[in-house]
């Protein structure tokens, strides 16, 4: 898709630095427009046709990114933080100033985490309405049992108005810690540990594994990403 933006935009846009960074560096002849040395940083570029060039280096413009990231505990979910390191800061390839993650997973949690700047895709995928499944590997102080199954499907109370959405509990090992997956279609605070809390047992561990079609890429470790393929792309959008 075609656009026109001023020309200091479209730099901050690419992560090259700050809006008024980018005016001095554009003042001093450091960037160049379809070849010409250009020193307005009002200039207008139309993002699918014009050419930018920063210090003599190419600047592409994209429209949206999609980013997977594999959070690791210790890191928040959110764009900035005074005090603690965010998943944004992790993406240190790709400085756009318009990156956001799409819902949250708390600090001690792991997994899947997209990154991106479509705001219509991330309403699509939080979205009540939509039903998205999110699955989750978690292990748990306490014997998971049957009867914890059939209170996750009916639904359970975690002090919110009405229970819980209907959840698919599958218990991989029942023992002193349990292992299992959830499958749920919701996201508020905290809420896998405060399901289990409802029936009386801890989570220890937390990861997200995929979130609708898209499944957490085994090959990443806890804070390395990639982008998405096409075809990831393309299933998530349907």
């Amino acid at each position: 898709m075609s656009e026109q933006l001023r020309l200091d935009k479209y730099l901050a846009d690419m992560g090259i630095g700050t809006r008024s960074e980018i005016k001095t560096w554009i003042r001093k002849g450091r960037v160049r427009l379809n070849g010409e040395i250009c020193t307005k940083p009002e200039s207008k570029v139309t993002t699918s046709t014009d050419e930018v060039l920063f210090d003599e280096a190419k600047v592409g413009y994209v429209d949206y990114c999609y980013i997977m990231l594999h959070k690791p505990v210790g890191v928040v979910s959110a764009t900035q933080d005074n005090v603690s390191e965010t998943v944004l800061d992790l993406i240190t390839d790709k400085q756009r100033k318009d990156l956001f993650p799409v819902g949250r997973l708390d600090k001690d949690t792991e997994g899947l985490l997209l990154i991106t700047n479509d705001g219509d895709l991330a309403h699509r995928l939080l979205s009540p309405k939509k039903h998205v499944d999110k699955v989750y590997y978690a292990k748990v102080m306490g014997r998971v049992s049957r009867e914890d199954i059939r209170a996750f499907e009916e639904g359970v109370d975690i002090g919110e108005e009405s229970l819980t959405l209907p959840a698919k509990l599958k218990i991989l090992s029942s023992d002193e810690i349990s292992e299992i997956e959830l499958t749920i279609q919701e996201g508020k605070f905290h809420q896998v540990k405060r399901m289990f809390e409802a029936v009386e047992k801890e989570v220890i561990y937390l990861k997200r594994l995929s979130m609708g079609s898209l499944v957490l890429d085994p090959k990443l470790t806890p804070g390395e990403y990639r982008d998405l393929t096409s075809q990831e792309l393309q299933l998530l959008k349907n």
